[in-house]
């Protein structure tokens, strides 16, 4: 995953020409038991249920990469499914944080939204700007 290049409102980028899309919470549970359907027992449910949600969240090019679980189990090794899988929950743990996470992260987060619409526009209008007159304090 490429760390901060965001690829859409909903997407990040995975590599290779493909984006990690955000999923819906019945996205998410179809994943788990499809992941679970596939699971021969209990110790390969989380490889399964890994394989099924990179199966549902990557795309290329607005298309999804894998049909379902299964072809993900086919066409990537182990270590990639661990890769995107948690590159996935990075990225949904960013985009949707819990309201478990405590005030201060609450916090930290609106300054962090706060700032960074401020800072995008810092520059930008600033001549603009300069021929405004401050609406506070007395003219001199």
């Amino acid at each position: 995953m490429d760390s901060g290049f965001w690829a859409g409102a909903d997407r990040v980028k995975a590599g290779g020409g493909r984006t990690l899309r955000l999923l819906s919470a019945r996205e998410v549970l179809e994943a788990r038991r499809e992941g679970d359907a596939l699971a021969l027992d209990g110790k390969e449910r989380a490889v399964c249920r890994n394989a099924c949600l990179v199966a549902k969240a990557l795309e290329r090019g607005g298309e999804p990469v894998f049909e379902n679980g299964q072809a993900a189990l086919d066409g990537l090794r182990l270590e990639e499914i661990a890769r995107l899988a948690d590159a996935w929950a990075e990225f949904n743990r960013e985009y949707n944080p819990s309201p478990l996470a405590g005030e201060q992260e609450i916090q930290r987060r609106k300054k962090a939204w706060s700032m960074r619409i401020m800072s995008a526009f810092s520059g930008a209008c600033s001549g603009c700007s300069a021929l405004c007159l401050p609406k506070i304090g007395r003219r001199r």
